[in-house]
Parts: C-alpha cells; sequence; structure tokens
C-alpha cells in the first residue's frame, strides 16, 4: 500500500447537492483515503459560463464537507488559472505537489465516462491517476454504449479497491451499487421557481441556508 491516497472530487458545484455527498462518503467508506481533496470549476471547456461567483461555491462547499470523516481541502487551482481549464493540467500540477508515490484517485459520475473521450488527451489522464466510476440512472456504461477506446480502457484498467489503494495510477474501480441520481440544473430549476417540494433531500441543510441567506439562484424580477 502507498503511503498516502488522497481522493479528488471535482465539479462545477453549482450548488453542491446531495449527489456530490454521497459519492464522496461512499468512496471515503470504501478507500479510507487520507485526504479528499475538493475541486471547483474555473471555466470548464465543456459547460457554459458559471453564473454562481466562485466565493459563494467554495463558501457552499466549506458548509456542506465541514466536520468530514477525513481531512478535507478546497482545492481552488482551476478557479485561479487562467482560461479554459482542464482535468490533465490539474492532475499534472497536484502530482508536482504531491509527489509520484500517492495514490491519487479521482472520482467521477457516469455521465462523465460517457463523455471521457472528448476530454482533452483523456488517455493520459491514467498516467496520473486512478478512477472510481460511479454509475447513475439514465446513462449506459456497459461497453456497448460507450466509445470504443474508453470501453476498452475500463475493462483493462478495472481493479479492486483494495488493488487501487495500493496503486499510485492507471487503474479504474466501477461501483455499480450506487445510483444517486440529482440534477444540478433540476436544483438551480427548482430553487428559482421557490419549490421546496421539489428540494426535498436535494441539498445538504447548510447549504440551502447559504443559498437563502445570500439569496442565490433567484429568478430576477
Amino acid at each position: 500500500m502507498t503511503e498516502r491516497c488522497v481522493l479528488l472530487l471535482g465539479g462545477s458545484f453549482d450548488p453542491v447537492h446531495q449527489g456530490h455527498i454521497v459519492l464522496a462518503r461512499y468512496f471515503c467508506a470504501l478507500l479510507h483515503p487520507d485526504e479528499l481533496r475538493l475541486i471547483p470549476a474555473g471555466r470548464p471547456w465543456q459547460k457554459p459560463e458559471l453564473t454562481t461567483a466562485p466565493e459563494h461555491r467554495i463558501a457552499m462547499l466549506r458548509d456542506a464537507f465541514s466536520d468530514w470523516v477525513v481531512p478535507v481541502i478546497i482545492d481552488t487551482q482551476e478557479i485561479e488559472r487562467e482560461g479554459a481549464t482542464y482535468a490533465l493540467d490539474t492532475l499534472r500540477a497536484l502530482r508536482n505537489e504531491l509527489g509520484d508515490e500517492v495514490t491519487l484517485v479521482m472520482l467521477l459520475g457516469a455521465d462523465q465516462v460517457v463523455n471521457l473521450h472528448t476530454w482533452r488527451d483523456w488517455q493520459k489522464l491514467f498516467d496520473l491517476a486512478n478512477f472510481c466510476v460511479a454509475t447513475r440512472p439514465g446513462f449506459d456504461i456497459s461497453a456497448e454504449a460507450l466509445n470504443h477506446a474508453v470501453a476498452e480502457a475500463l475493462i483493462r484498467r478495472r481493479a479492486s479497491p483494495t488493488q487501487l489503494r495500493a496503486t499510485p495510477h492507471g487503474l479504474i474501480y466501477l461501483a455499480n451499487d450506487l445510483a444517486m441520481a440529482v440534477s444540478s440544473t433540476a436544483v438551480r430549476q427548482a430553487l428559482a421557481e421557490n419549490n421546496p417540494q421539489a428540494l426535498e433531500g436535494l441539498l445538504p441543510p447548510p447549504v440551502l441556508d447559504y443559498i437563502q441567506h445570500h439569496h442565490l439562484y433567484q429568478t430576477p424580477h
């Protein structure tokens, strides 16, 4: 087993919701990492411009992951980086910071795996990190549904949690028993419509309190 294991959870976190919490909690329990690093996006090249200011997204992350089961670091490198942000650049920076012997594990949802072949130099990502993939209702990640090269990589690199925990990079674990379907778009819409029923169970209470206090995601009149 390597000396340290760091889980990486990136996203726009606009806002952070229970899907993020469930994903992080599941893999923290599975891999017993030494650290969970949350990486809010700056200017993700495949998504429209984010409307919520970085300081609000960072504050929501801080509230959502307070008193967590492992040490949590909010890594703002993608926010601070000029121009579009790419996972490859982020992983290279983390390797430079943490060294080659640390196990890095990037947590992905099924929707991200379906589009993995569109990421910049995606095959080079395995030289830098391992990947844990969570299933999600509505997204088929069977070999027949994926890009051929991605499907081949999932088969060839598939490993157990123990193997992944002990290896710095290059492996994949698929979690087929985790299926949390939360859409950030649907959450923002429910907030804009002030629809508490649609929001039930989707946001950590401290995050909802923060959103309401700062009047975020409201439809302007």
